[in-house]
């Protein structure tokens, strides 16, 4: 099939994706989509014009020859196809389940143009899953460098550092906070969208090429970044710890009892089962009445969440219209089929209590679009005298996150910027030397595959650090190496 003309290439339709049937997924935390069989894959890389100038590389933040895992999964030469993909992506079982593709490589896809693009993130999700299954040794070993580099975060940005890092030769330690490595990957994604058994077999491949992961171990606290260099040895350090801190709208009643942020709600659920109690020690409050508010794929996540809970209805509350919403089209469209409220063009003003302290409803207003703002979308605009009540049990705020200050403040010289994420040169190097950085403790809340491009372009500057003695912006290292 790999040697159809490119006509022929373009009469084939765009392979579905099996799917749980809504009813039935809606009342369950097994994964939504199924993934494609040999044959649907197979037909869908047939699909690929093979351009000579693969857009699509350029769209995709971690650089992966997509042509060349394509054509490889085309030919039906699978193990080719997961040494191409794993060359440039140490995490596709993952990045090809939450990577918002549709915007990125699939966006610049020349057959977008004219139809659907082709589903590479369907077909690296295949490949990523048959790698799983029959392979265990994707690389050969190389060489020790004597270099030890430190992670700080097993989220997907330091997850990718360090498996970059130790494709290099280089030693290298990850310190995650909490007693699971995988960041926001664990605490933060629903099962029904990243299965914990994915990560846990994405973090031990890792572990083959050699990358220590050492949990409960809280950087600025445990050990400050000055102790990692100069008390433990360490070469250079990556931070990429995340930003944490659930952002609050500051809207009268937020301190009553069933208020949540969709940070608290989905580690509760996810990391620590708590849709499981009994079984599990973690409890969660369940409600036949739940109100989320945001647009973003963490409230798209915290709103299914609730559904699957027992909420309905379970209602998802955003100031802009859909067009607008951040989140990933296919998860919008997940949350409609399982019987998700969407209420638009509205906004909370109080979460309304009762003589007991608990939540007994949301105050909202009605909004219309006015002007862009910075961000470029139309900005929110209360019509005045259009106050309702939405009655829910539970409220759960999904609008962002900001960095912990924990680190920051227990690492002299490191600069900050006004929002308190980390201030990185083109390199991603901080204002330390030997200290980079990168993920939402950079760039403020943002997706998986952009903390793990940060990672992989993060782990070229490391490398080149150590073994040329400055950094790309020829800046002089601090530590002495041997």
């Amino acid at each position: 099939m790999a040697a159809l003309k490119p006509s022929e290439r373009m009469k084939i339709p765009r392979q579905p994706m099996p799917e749980q049937e809504p009813a039935q997924r809606a009342a369950n935390f097994q994964e939504v989509n199924c993934g494609y069989s040999a044959e649907a894959a197979s037909t869908e890389a047939c699909r690929c014009l093979q351009c000579k100038d693969a857009k699509c590389v350029g769209g995709c933040p971690v650089n992966i020859d997509i042509p060349g895992f394509v054509d490889a999964l085309a030919d039906g030469d699978l193990s080719r196809a997961a040494d191409i993909l794993f060359a440039d992506n140490v995490l596709p079982g993952i990045t090809g389940r939450v990577c918002p593709q549709e915007t990125q490589c699939e966006a610049v896809c020349v057959r977008a143009k004219k139809g659907t693009p082709v589903g590479i993130g369907y077909m690296e999700r295949f490949v990523a899953d048959w790698a799983r299954q029959h392979r265990k040794d994707l690389f050969e070993p190389p060489t020790p460098t004597g270099f030890r580099v430190a992670v700080v975060g097993s989220g997907p940005g330091g997850l990718t550092c360090a498996g970059e890092l130790a494709k290099r030769g280089h030693a290298v330690t990850v310190f995650e906070a909490l007693h699971i490595p995988g960041g926001v990957l664990v605490y933060g994604i629903p099962e029904f969208r990243l299965p914990k058994a994915i990560v846990h077999a994405e973090v031990e491949t890792l572990r083959r090429r050699g990358v220590e992961i050492v949990t409960d171990v809280v950087i600025g606290q445990t050990y400050t970044i000055h102790e990692l260099m100069k008390g433990e040895g360490y070469h250079a350090v990556f931070v990429a710890n995340g930003a944490g801190l659930p952002v609050f709208q500051g809207i009268p009643g937020e301190n009553l009892k069933g208020v949540y942020s969709a940070n608290e709600f989905l580690t509760r659920v996810n990391l620590m089962g708590a849709y499981r109690f009994g079984e599990t020690d973690t409890p969660v409050i369940k409600a036949s009445q739940i109100v989320v508010v945001g647009g973003g794929n963490t409230a798209m996540d915290s709103v299914r969440t609730a559904r699957r809970l027992g909420a309905s209805p379970a209602t998802l509350v955003y100031r802009r219209s859909r067009e607008e919403m951040p989140a990933r089209v296919e998860e919008v469209k997940h949350a409609e089929e399982e019987g998700v409220v969407f209420r638009m063009l509205c906004n909370p003003l109080e979460v309304l209590g009762d003589d007991k302290g608990w939540v007994s409803g949301v105050r909202c207003i009605r909004m219309e679009l006015g002007d862009p703002d910075a961000s470029g979308r139309r900005r929110p605009v209360p019509i005045p005298g259009s106050e309702f009540e939405i009655p829910c049990q539970v409220f759960i705020e999904a609008i962002g996150t900001k960095a912990n200050p924990l680190l920051t403040q227990t690492t002299p010289g490191l600069q900050t910027n006004k929002w308190g994420n980390i201030v990185v040169d083109d390199n991603n190097m901080t204002s330390i030397p030997g200290v980079f950085a990168g993920g939402d403790i950079v760039r403020g809340g943002a997706t998986v595959i952009l903390a793990m491009g940060d990672g992989k372009h993060a782990a070229a500057a490391i490398h080149q650090y150590l073994t040329t003695g400055c950094s790309g912006n020829g800046r002089a290292k601090l530590n002495a190496v041997p």
